[in-house]
């Protein structure tokens, strides 16, 4: 299995000089190759990768107008080109249904003003010396912060910068990970907002609204911003503080999934969550405590570390009225109000809170979707 593992780098302000270089040689490659491949298309003539790579790489650092792509690695720059065609086939096979996931649309053209910038380079390109630095190609050794070391020797890295400034290097590494021992225990998890996640036995995560908690030093920071002059330098300090704000934010929120996913994963065999429709939440009056909550990302980390380590992982179809059915007898109830969080049935007189309840109904579908070999409709009752 291939895993990224990321790590704080700090180059010095002239390895900074270089880095940006590359950045925007890298850039200036893909936008040519893409304007390459659409001149190519509207003259109904067939380009190869290797002839975008000879047009927009060799042939250009012989023009007059190319001549300083010769500064930068030209790892970094056939890396460039691939990823141009990476996303045409990307693109293609979308239109085509191949590829699975929403439709992707046509390649768009990089700018120099993107908030995030990255080069990609293999093994021919970087070394991790003895001296525990991460040597560059024409830009030379970066101190880096191992937080862990790596499990094997890495195929390639990316080198990136965000919009708050700072450099990370993503190292892409072969791992064979060990099973996790078997569990006896299986839970379903019902995500809400006012309650993270209620599990199926009991336990409730709260949610620690990361966004609300930063609401007003966001809101310092980006009426600052918008003082400023366009164009100014002052505006562009302003600029990287918000997004370092807003960096904060992100990373806190993406540290509490990844403590919170991976106590699921160990404690449990088999984790069942409902299949929520975060795309459309997001379009409510709810969408900022929707976008608060990381539901997608949660669910979407839990499923990637049971794959990693032999749990089940189950998605309940969003359709299945989990706050409906009584989990006792399973009479379905109607549909309540977000209001109701506590309902007595009405069949056999059972007391449920809301969200447990949902939890409960959950951990059964998902029980009977997973025992279900043919594929058909089952009652979790049953």
């Amino acid at each position: 299995m291939q895993l990224r593992y990321q790590y704080r780098v700090y180059p010095t302000p002239s390895q900074q000089n270089m880095l940006a270089r590359s950045f925007g040689c890298a850039r200036v490659v893909f936008n040519d190759a893409l304007r390459a491949r659409q001149d190519a298309h509207a003259a109904g003539v067939k380009l190869s990768d290797t002839d975008v790579q000879k047009q927009v790489i060799t042939a250009a650092k012989r023009t007059p107008e190319r001549a300083w792509l010769a500064e930068v690695a030209s790892v970094v720059l056939v890396q460039s080109v691939r990823d141009s065609a990476t996303a045409y086939r990307n693109w293609f096979d979308s239109l085509a249904g191949k590829r699975k996931g929403r439709k992707v649309g046509p390649p768009r053209f990089r700018s120099r003003k993107d908030t995030r910038q990255a080069i990609r380079l293999t093994r021919n390109g970087f070394s991790i010396r003895g001296n525990r630095k991460l040597y560059i190609a024409k830009v030379g050794e970066v101190k880096v912060a191992w937080s862990r070391d790596l499990p094997s020797e890495p195929s390639s890295v990316s080198i990136i910068k965000d919009a708050a400034g700072r450099y990370f290097a993503s190292f892409v590494v072969e791992t064979t990970d060990v099973p996790l021992p078997e569990s006896d225990a299986e839970v379903g998890i019902d995500l809400g907002l006012t309650t993270f996640a209620v599990l199926s036995d009991g336990k409730t995560i709260t949610t620690p609204k990361f966004l609300r908690r930063a609401e007003r030093t966001l809101c310092k920071a980006q009426q600052a911003l918008s003082r400023k002059q366009k164009g100014s330098n002052n505006r562009a300090k302003a600029r990287v503080r918000v997004a370092k704000a807003h960096a904060k934010v992100a990373d806190a929120r993406k540290d509490w999934a990844h403590k919170n996913s991976t106590a699921i994963i160990r404690e449990n065999q088999a984790v069942f969550v409902e299949d929520l429709c975060v795309t459309g939440l997001a379009r409510t009056r709810l969408a900022k405590s929707v976008h608060d909550a990381g539901w997608g990302m949660f669910t979407r980390m839990v499923e990637e570390k049971a794959a990693r380590y032999g749990r089940t992982f189950v998605k309940v179809d969003r359709f299945y009225p989990s706050s409906q059915l009584c989990s006792t007898c399973g009479v379905q109830d109607g549909p309540k109000p977000l209001s109701v969080r506590e309902w007595q049935c009405a069949a056999c007189g059972a007391v449920h809170d809301r969200d447990l309840n949902a939890a409960k109904n959950i951990l059964a579908a998902g029980r009977a979707e997973r025992r279900n070999a043919c594929g058909g409709t089952v009652n979790p009752a049953a």
